[in-house]
């Protein structure tokens, strides 16, 4: 007859006791299996631990990688931002440069402007019949008609003088008063010296204002003026009047 062999059991013995001087002594059994998961929990926790540091580590290093980056292209926009700005100034600078040059022409032009109508209405002036046509004192006489007319009595030795700038058109012999000159103005008025004199001008030939146009003797003292305005005859009083 066989014995039965008795299985052994191993177990683990955790003893836990205190520095203290009564301290008791407790003992607390643990079987192996138990022992192994717990020894493989820990190891799984340090494990996952361990892991879990390693993963924050390289996230981190990616961050820091990323970070690192975006300040490299932060600089670099920041020195494009720079360098815009200096361009925007200097721009701006041309800007007001060029303003001020426009200032400057503007100035330019608009006194250039105001000197060229002053001078444009200066030679119409010049050019606008309104002057008493002798240089001296006459009498006078208003003829009115188709052909309105200032009838003059001029003295010994005065002169019949042109009343604007003007082109002779016309040197001719007049049926009445023996000579007659046409002064073209340029701007629409023709005016008329009939005379018994000898002309002092040619047909062609530029008179300005106060231009000797015959020189009044013992048997021309009568002068005949007249006046057209595009083309139509007026009286040269009305000139007269308006301008004094």
């Amino acid at each position: 007859m066989r014995c039965k062999k008795h299985r052994r059991k191993d177990n683990h013995v955790i003893i836990v006791t205190s520095e203290a001087v009564d301290a008791s002594v407790k003992q607390i059994r643990i079987r192996p299996w138990i022992m192994k998961c717990m020894i493989l929990v820990l190891c799984l926790v340090i494990g996952g631990m361990l892991g879990y540091i390693y993963y924050e580590q390289q996230i981190w290093k990616a961050v820091s990688g990323k970070y690192e980056a975006l300040q490299q292209e932060l600089k670099v926009y920041e020195n494009q931002i720079v360098d815009l700005q200096a361009q925007v100034e200097a721009r701006n600078t041309k800007i007001n440069d060029l303003n001020n040059t426009i200032t400057v022409l503007s100035e330019t032009v608009n006194k250039k402007t105001e000197t060229e109508n002053q001078l444009m209405a200066a030679i119409e002036q010049q050019s606008t019949p309104t002057e008493f046509p002798l240089n001296s004192s006459a009498t006078m006489e208003e003829v009115q008609g188709n052909e309105p007319s200032c009838l003059f009595q001029a003295s010994e030795g005065s002169m019949i003088i042109a009343t604007a700038n003007g082109t002779v058109v016309a040197v001719n012999e007049d049926a009445l008063y023996g000579h007659n000159v046409w002064v073209d103005h340029g701007n629409g008025y023709i005016t008329i010296y009939r005379n018994q004199g000898e002309p002092m001008v040619e047909q062609g030939e530029l008179v300005s204002k106060g231009t000797t146009l015959y020189l009044v003797g013992e048997k021309n003292t009568t002068f005949c003026y007249q006046m057209m305005k595009d083309g139509s005859y007026i009286s040269p009083v009305d000139m007269l009047t308006i301008n004094g």
